[in-house]
């Protein structure tokens, strides 16, 4: 069975930093690229990051070059987003989801791409 679960998020301040987790089983990581997306109300699915499981390839949204960084931890089958200065624009429900699917690297930011996904985690920052 292919769970993630997202976990990290909260209410902030802006200029405030979060780290999220997608934490993942085996079966899901090995092998496999996994992405960061968010989804803010009344807009569409944005991709933020992707990191492939087996390498340290990583790619990010335009939109989030420089604050926000990607990272894992092979010994527990996560995924880390690390998000820094903390913007109210950021707010949003934030979705790990992954692939084994892997055509090409880095990962893809394509949403469509990717098959399992989790339930999300809520951030919300304030002015």
């Amino acid at each position: 069975r292919q769970q993630l679960m997202e976990s990290g998020g909260g209410s902030v301040q802006a200029g405030g930093s979060l780290k999220l987790s997608c934490a993942t089983s085996r079966y899901t990581y090995t092998s496999s690229c996994i992405g960061w997306f968010r989804q803010a109300p009344g807009k569409e699915r944005e991709a933020v990051a992707s990191i492939y499981a087996d390498t340290d390839d990583t790619t990010y949204a335009d939109s989030v070059k420089g604050r926000f960084t990607i990272s894992k931890d092979n010994a527990k089958n996560t995924v880390y987003l690390q998000i820094n200065s903390l913007k109210p624009d950021d707010t949003a429900m934030y979705y790990c989801a992954a692939t084994s699917v892997v055509d090409t690297l880095p990962c893809t930011l394509l949403s469509d791409r990717y098959t399992y996904w989790g339930q999300g985690t809520q951030v919300t920052v304030s002015s």
